[in-house]
């Protein structure tokens, strides 16, 4: 499995956690400008997936949360951004 594929597979999880969430979902919807109609459709996008989980980058509470519903490092999500394309564009620091 390529470095692109695994990072695929955790931001699906990711993603499936967030579209659970009845707080944060709404939260991520009004930052995207996406609507639940769309996110059937999105979540097939390495795009969109990498926007799931630039947002959940963004709060170390979410990422604990995430990780933990999942049984993911803590780690996870970071490295499958980087696996992402535009990962380039972001500065770890």
């Amino acid at each position: 499995m390529s470095r692109q594929e695994t990072a695929e597979i955790v931001a699906l999880q990711a993603f499936a956690w967030l579209a659970a969430n009845d707080e944060l979902l709404p939260v991520f919807l009004g930052s995207t400008g996406a609507s639940l109609d769309d996110l059937p459709r999105s979540a097939r996008s390495v795009e969109f997936l990498a926007s799931v989980l630039d947002f959940l980058l963004m709060d170390d509470e979410w990422i604990i949360a995430c990780c933990d519903a999942q049984e993911l490092p803590y780690e996870a999500l970071r490295d499958a951004r980087a696996g992402l394309p535009g990962a380039e564009q972001h500065h770890w620091t």
